[in-house]
């Protein structure tokens, strides 16, 4: 509770190859945080064979053509087609045609905007997807998305000014409002879009695809049975029959594909007998409203050959959370043992399921999901059977995050069950499984779910913070206070507000931390729980502090404190007075800041919370530093900083360094403190936490300042203005400026640009 010591799973199937290219074939998306390639290898495999698309592949490649090569002027070019059309194959083959013949010599990038699930990607995912696959840790990528959409164009137009041109494939894409933030601004680059809808406010160069023309149809069915065994004679022997196949399926490449797998599967069966099936079926799947009735037809005779356990491990893989699923879930949910191997080998081979992105994890196709769940959804039976794989599936989510979460937070005594050897295994498990988890406490919106789900949700706190994974924060918090609600309990609707506030506060959304912070007060105070009402009254304080709302935020500590000295728990009532010691810092009251805080010291140091009392000890130097204290302020830092890199607190040490930066500066011991701030920016920077790297490139250009090296302070007060608009801090912000006016500086004038670095 102390304050800080700083202020798709879609690849539409092959229109016209299948060879290696397996139903579902998973490529990387914004739900998926395992080790992401960089750039140059970004981009899912291209199709062994491409058969019945060259027309169209020519005009992409037209428009993507670099200058003098009859391009096209626009530098978006959107590929707009019906679900299961082939957009994805024909982009990410024009994408590696295009990076052949050297047209992007920096590489490509690839995002699924799962733009027709039900919960699209919000640019804030996809930009962090994209920052990854430029090589950004996942620790590092920003909070909000003015800063990674920022952090984004900055990158790409490094690159642009090193000459590499870069593609970005925004795959399945639903609105512009997705898109529009992944512009990478610098002309060099191009955008390369698929969507189901037609989308003019891009002002893209539009390639509007088809279904497959006849000929072409049956070039594609007949590609693909060669492909397999180039002997196979049925599709020429049977001319009458393939057109009729191609007609039942609509000539959709989807459907195709589909019907292709079942001869496949089938070496004896003419093309006449599929045909005869697939007539005889007369459903096709409910969102497929359009005509193409061979797609369900197509999944109904794959589901029937399927034996009764490969038939329900298909059903119980639909219900998954999340995109991929991992052989763990899957045991889970199948009830067994261990992983199912041969029942999953039966559905990749029916191309009903294909691996995920990483080893050991499985995906579905959004059509193939839908018509999975929609075989659960019509008999009552199956129905219970979900419901009962999915409650096992988040106790076992549960439990192991329960587990999990004590090595995370170094808690004392024995761990709550077996399964981790230490802290990096835990972690590493959390990460692996992070999409599952997800997704499976925002069932608690279910409630039929809603107890486990909440478990779930809260479980998951210590992790999401650690991870600075605070924009999933905010929908799991969110989605737990109102199942909370609606279960009517109070003590996880009060926990989950509080971790709401704190992830939005995380997020610098401070007016909405504010809100969240008071809904758990309130709760708390209803209930009766001074304990649980004290520790969220110092959380509001310090999101009123960060707010700059210091008044009120001292009256909030010092509630706090009052209802942690009533409940006589020393640890809440140290975070208190250290909280009150900053809010009063940042007043001007340095007298009364310096006599909280050493109470926060000695009160932390008598429950021996080293990292709190550090925490104390260094907003304490600052108070010593503006009452004229200098050494004691350098002891104070020094000591700090010493416990911050002893327990592996990065982010507090870098803000150590940087305090201890000014107050050498106050000393006029200038070369020490630019060093330290220095040291400062590279850390912020690297550990992707941009309000603390305005804060130390702010003060590191105070110190060049009073150095006499004004070229290099206006450099860095340049740098920190641009951090503070990306933040939407208008406080530092306008800092920045009176700074950057105190230098003699007109805001257009030319600058290295070097000095935070």
């Amino acid at each position: 509770m102390s304050g800080d010591t700083y202020g798709g799973d879609r690849i539409d199937f092959s229109q016209g190859t299948f060879r290696g290219e397996a139903i579902g074939k998973k490529v990387e998306h914004h739900h998926h945080y395992g080790p992401m390639p960089h750039v140059e290898d970004a981009l899912p495999p291209a199709t062994a064979e491409f058969t019945g698309r060259e027309d169209e592949l020519d005009a992409l490649l037209a428009a993507l053509a670099p200058e003098g090569a009859h391009r096209t002027a626009a530098p978006v070019t959107a590929v707009a087609g019906l679900g299961g059309v082939g957009k994805t194959a024909l982009a990410v083959r024009a994408a590696h045609t295009a990076r052949e013949r050297g047209w992007f010599p920096a590489g490509a990038l690839f995002v699924d905007c799962h733009g027709y699930d039900e919960t699209p990607a919000g640019p804030e995912q996809l930009l962090e997807a994209l920052l990854r696959a430029l090589g950004v840790a996942a620790a590092h990528v920003p909070s909000t998305v003015d800063e990674r959409a920022g952090l984004y164009r900055s990158m790409l137009a490094e690159r642009a000014r090193a000459g590499g041109r870069v593609l970005i494939v925004v795959d399945n894409a639903s609105h512009p409002g997705q898109v529009r933030p992944l512009l990478p601004g610098h002309p060099a680059h191009r955008v390369l879009v698929t969507s189901r809808d037609t989308m003019p406010q891009l002002g893209a160069h539009l390639l509007h695809l088809d279904v497959l023309r006849p000929q072409v149809a049956r070039d594609v069915l007949r590609a693909a049975l060669r492909t397999a065994d180039p002997a196979d004679p049925r599709v020429l022997d049977d001319a009458d029959g393939a057109e009729k196949l191609c007609e039942l399926c609509g000539h959709l490449p989807l459907a195709l594909q589909i019907a292709a797998a079942l001869l496949l599967s089938d070496p004896g069966k003419p093309v006449a007998e599929l045909v005869a099936e697939l007539a005889d079926s007369a459903t096709v799947l409910d969102h497929l409203d359009d005509g193409e009735r061979g797609v369900r037809a197509a999944f109904d005779l794959s589901y029937r050959r399927l034996g009764p356990e490969p038939a329900r491990l298909f059903r119980l893989l639909a219900l998954a959370p999340g995109k991929e699923t991992s052989d763990e879930a899957l045991t889970v949910l199948s009830g067994a043992t261990t992983p199912p191997r041969r029942e999953l080998n039966v559905l990749v081979r029916a191309h009903l399921v294909g691996p995920g992105s990483v080893r050991g994890c499985w995906s579905m196709h959004d059509l193939v999901r839908a018509y999975a769940l929609d075989r659960v959804a019509r008999q009552e039976p199956l129905r219970a059977e979900g419901t009962a794989a999915r409650a096992r599936l988040l106790a076992h989510y549960q439990r192991r995050t329960e587990a999990a979460d004590w090595h995370v937070r170094n808690l004392p005594g024995r761990a709550p069950s077996p399964g981790f050897d230490g802290r990096e295994e835990a972690l590493s498990w959390l990460d692996r499984e992070r999409t599952g988890l997800i997704s499976g406490a925002l069932w608690a919106a279910d409630p039929v779910h809603a107890r486990a789900g909440l478990g779930l949700a809260l479980s998951l706190y210590e992790y999401l913070d650690r991870r600075r994974y605070f924009d999933d924060g905010v929908s799991v918090y969110r989605c737990a206070a109102q199942a909370a609600l609606a279960l009517g309990d109070g003590s996880g609707a009060g926990r989950a507000w509080s971790y709401l506030g704190l992830a939005l506060r995380h997020n610098r959304r401070l007016d909405e931390a504010v809100a969240a912070h008071t809904r758990a007060c309130g709760i708390h105070r209803e209930r009766g729980d001074r304990l649980g009402e004290g520790k969220v009254w110092d959380m509001l304080g310090v999101s009123l502090t960060e707010a700059r709302r210091f008044d009120e935020a001292i009256e909030a500590h010092e509630r706090a404190r009052e209802l942690a000295q009533a409940v006589q728990d020393a640890q809440v009532e140290a975070s208190t007075w250290n909280n009150l010691g900053r809010a009063r810092f940042k007043l001007g009251r340095c007298e009364e800041s310096i006599v909280a805080l050493s109470r926060a010291c000695a009160m932390f140091r008598s429950v021996g919370d080293r990292a709190r009392e550090a925490t104390a000890r260094n907003n304490l130097g600052r108070a010593f530093r503006e009452t004229g204290r200098l050494e004691e302020a350098l002891e104070a830092h020094t000591t700090a900083r010493a416990v911050f890199e002893e327990l592996g607190e990065r982010e507090r040490l870098a803000t150590s360094w940087n305090d201890f930066g000014v107050a050498l500066c106050a000393l006029g011991r200038f070369d020490e403190a630019v060093d330290a701030h220095r040291l400062a920016v590279r850390e912020q920077r690297d550990l992707g936490h941009r309000h603390g790297q305005a804060i130390a490139t702010q003060d590191l250009g105070v110190t060049l300042g009073r150095a006499g090296r004004r070229e290099e302070a206006v450099e860095a007060h340049v740098q920190a203005l641009r951090l503070y608009r990306e933040l939407a801090d208008r406080h530092g912000e306008s800092e920045a400026l009176k700074r950057l006016t105190a230098a003699g500086y007109r805001e257009g004038e030319p600058t290295g640009e070097g000095g935070g670095r």
